[in-house]
């Protein structure tokens, strides 16, 4: 920012003296437009000193994808963003982010990561497509169950009936990690990919659940890839790569999400 062009200092009026006469004495005083001292870059010095940033959902050192930012006012936005119910997705069920997870049956670590200490080696050649996609339905199901019970409404009013075929149930308050929607994306033994829709997650919590899903199905596995590819209303076609990470990027995203910000929140609260 502070490498930017700045405004042009200020002018202002002062009274000059006039080009002295043959014998060296003033004539008098012409008014005259100045610039004013106090905006010269030397004097003032960086305009920008301190420059408030929030940070959104967290993500940690092995993960990648969306993580949002707020800067200035947009810190507030990005509160009453996060307390409103939002989109839905392709696959019918609310969320607040959505990640694409890579998976490898046939090991065990540590930390359930590749990058992690082995601990186990397993089979894996029993495992099939139809078997995976089963222990994702049950994982599914037992979550909509702890979905619906941390909701605090009653399932048998008119008002439960609305919010499910709007897709708007979600936690009033704290909760436990919370999985809305589990599918197979690819599967290619020993590698598979899975995307999950969640709330009140952790990436690690997502790398246990590879883990666990590998024990159901009578091996074991690790999570190759944690990629988030949505938080809330922003994807990845809103994102900024490294290499884009200055002023002119910014500003251009800043703009475009705007008035995707401002329709959802109008649309929510």
């Amino acid at each position: 920012l502070n490498a930017a062009p700045g405004r042009p200092p200020r002018q202002h009026v002062r009274f000059l003296p006039a080009s002295a006469g043959d014998d060296g004495r003033v004539t008098g005083l012409v008014a005259t437009k100045v610039p004013v001292l106090a905006d010269h870059p030397l004097v003032r010095g960086p305009r920008f000193r301190h420059l408030k940033i929030g940070a959104g959902h967290r993500l940690d050192v092995k993960a990648s994808g969306v993580f949002v930012l707020g800067i200035g006012h947009g810190n507030k936005l990005l509160t009453d963003l996060y307390n409103c119910h939002l989109t839905k997705v392709a696959f019918f069920l609310p969320f607040f982010k959505a990640y694409t997870v890579g998976g490898l049956f046939g090991k065990a670590t540590d930390d359930f990561s590749d990058t992690g200490k082995l601990v186990e080696k397993t089979t894996f050649d029993h495992i099939t497509r139809e078997k995976l996609e089963r222990i994702l339905a049950v994982i599914q199901g037992t979550n909509h169950k702890a979905l619906l019970m941390y909701s605090n409404i009653d399932m048998k009013t008119q008002e439960a009936y609305e919010l499910a075929v709007k897709g708007l149930i979600r936690p009033m308050g704290k909760s436990p990690p919370i999985i809305t929607a589990i599918r197979c994306l690819q599967f290619t033994l020993p590698e598979f990919q899975l995307e999950i829709h969640c709330l009140h997650e952790t990436q690690q919590y997502l790398r246990k659940v590879v883990h666990e899903i590998g024990l159901e199905l009578k091996s074991s596995a690790v999570c190759t890839q944690v990629r988030r590819i949505r938080d809330g209303v922003f994807t990845l076609d809103d994102a900024l790569l490294r290499t884009q990470w200055n002023l002119q990027s910014v500003q251009k995203a800043i703009w475009d999400c705007q008035l995707k910000v401002k329709t959802e929140l109008e649309r929510t609260l």
